[in-house]
């Protein structure tokens, strides 16, 4: 019964492909697909419409694979034109953190043990100065010296690592001497 589709569903495939050959060999797999649907025991209420509804589909796939095809292999590609990581991938990018985050941590182990905890709890742990203060048994007022001197001494290492003028150096020691 759905052998007499056969003309339609051929001009129909050739239309969308521009390939007579590619259409042949498309409506013949949407009549495996079809027999196959058919010795399952399924209903099939209408021949035609399952008919063109897979031919339709198995067209879209055929375009799918067609338009990943048609990418170039990045393989094949110059390394010069080949599309680039996101920046923060890349590996010179990951070095550079890794470098910085070293010097950043060994500028905050450089502090003296008890400023180093001071800014460590208020500045990586989230805590208040008066909540620092009562941990440490210190006053408030030590606690906001403490942590000042940590935030110089990172913004030095900073201004330091990245080239900058040296000027809070000069701040850090004349802070230290006070």
């Amino acid at each position: 019964m759905a052998a007499h589709y056969y003309k339609e569903l051929l001009n129909f495939c050739a239309r969308s492909l521009r390939d007579r050959d590619a259409a042949a060999d498309l409506v013949q797999e949407a009549y495996a697909r079809f027999l196959g649907v058919q010795q399952s025991g399924t209903v099939i209420a209408d021949a035609r419409a399952l008919l063109f509804r897979t031919t339709r589909n198995l067209i879209t796939d055929q375009h799918r694979r067609a338009e990943f095809r048609a990418h170039q292999s990045l393989d094949a590609l110059l390394e010069e034109d080949q599309p680039l990581a996101p920046r923060h991938l890349q590996p010179e990018e990951i070095y550079a953190f890794s470098q910085y985050a070293q010097a950043i941590h060994g500028a905050i182990e450089s502090l003296p043990p008890r400023c180093r905890e001071a800014f460590i709890l208020n500045r990586f742990d989230g805590l208040s100065h008066q909540e620092v203060a009562d941990k440490m048994g210190i006053s408030r007022n030590m606690v906001a010296q403490h942590v000042i001197r940590g935030v110089l001494v990172c913004k030095a290492c900073d201004d330091a690592f990245h080239g900058r003028a040296r000027a809070v150096a000069r701040s850090i020691s004349s802070h230290a001497a006070a």
